[in-house]
């Protein structure tokens, strides 16, 4: 997958990496050679971006944003800095984007790389310098399939090399060119988010099922105060949740509604086809006015109203497809 459209900026200096756990909820300046996905978060505990925080050094990082939050990010670093020593570089155009997923996709790239990439070696979230040919390559190994698999960020000027090495040992492997249809499809029988369609700046991470990325155990981080409180505030009443339409013919797309027991309680941020969960899935907002939990979800009759009719539905909060991670860690 070509992703070079994604938003990039280097952050360098002293204070690079306190800068970032500032306006980070999950915690980034840890070790360095780790990927770490994130929010930022406002003062009112709303999400103003979805991204993912590289240390690759202990003041260099590399920050990551889709397409349409390139100014927001870049402003919303700068905005923060004050006095600290930290340098915000947008190298989005230095560096092509070239995303290798799949279960193939270790042997795939064990092939061209003299780096050890086993799992022992390489773990998830491992972000290190391999080589291809005679490129140096900034290998991560990171997914938003659901599938094992590494993010390649390549040097601009050596991208048709490495692009023609991968291809040309790809043949060997079952190799696919895959677009963006593909990764929505993906991406969402997994569960995954994407900041402008199934989350945006009404809602806070723990309604958006992002819980695991925020870390209240950090002194201070801004939203931290407003973190806490939602999270004493007791069970939510407004979640993001996973639904499948049960039979195979019916599209989703955008804000179909959802029905509980007969009664609209939701509507769909995001949909696709999930072709290996066998129809049509999506993310979709569920505002109850009550408590939002396992027992409320299993309980409850979901349908789906598409074009005015209505479909049975699974819904979860947990993904339905490899909800233990299992095939992302192998």
């Amino acid at each position: 997958m070509d992703m070079s459209f994604m938003s990039k900026f280097s952050v360098e200096g002293r204070d690079a990496g306190r800068l970032l756990d500032r306006i980070s909820a999950n915690r980034v300046d840890g070790s360095a050679e780790i990927i770490t996905y994130t929010q930022w978060l406002n003062e009112r505990g709303l999400i103003e971006a979805d991204l993912t925080v590289t240390k690759l050094e202990d003041e260099r990082f590399l920050v990551v944003v889709t397409d349409t939050m390139h100014r927001h990010a870049e402003t919303w670093m700068r905005r923060h800095i004050g006095d600290a020593h930290a340098f915000v570089t947008d190298v989005t155009s230095g560096f092509c984007q070239l995303n290798i997923q799949g279960p193939r996709s270790r042997e795939l790239l064990q092939s061209l790389t003299s780096v050890d990439l086993s799992s022992e070696a390489f773990p998830f979230r491992t972000a290190r310098e391999i080589d291809i040919g005679y490129a140096r390559v900034l290998c991560i190994r990171i997914t938003y399939v659901g599938e094992l698999g590494y993010e390649l960020f390549i040097p601009t000027e050596q991208a048709a090399l490495v692009y023609d090495r991968i291809l040309t040992a790809g043949a060997s492997f079952g190799l696919r060119h895959a677009g963006l249809k593909a990764l929505a499809s993906l991406r969402l029988e997994k569960g995954y988010r994407d900041y402008g369609h199934d989350i945006d700046n009404t809602d806070d991470p723990f309604s958006a099922g992002l819980s695991f990325a925020v870390d209240l155990n950090k002194p201070a981080f801004i939203g931290r105060e407003a973190a806490l409180a939602r999270k004493a505030a007791g069970p939510m009443t407004r979640r993001l949740a996973q639904v499948l339409v049960k039979e195979p013919e019916p599209m989703l797309f955008h804000a179909e509604i959802v029905h509980r027991n007969g009664r609209p309680v939701g509507y769909v941020r995001s949909g696709s086809y999930g072709h290996t969960l066998g129809g049509a899935v999506g993310l979709a907002m569920i505002g109850a006015g009550e408590p939002i939990d396992a027992a409320y979800l299993k309980n409850g009759t979901w349908e789906m109203e598409i074009a005015g009719k209505l479909y049975p539905a699974d819904v979860s909060l947990r993904p339905f497809y490899d909800p233990e991670m299992k095939r992302v860690r192998v």
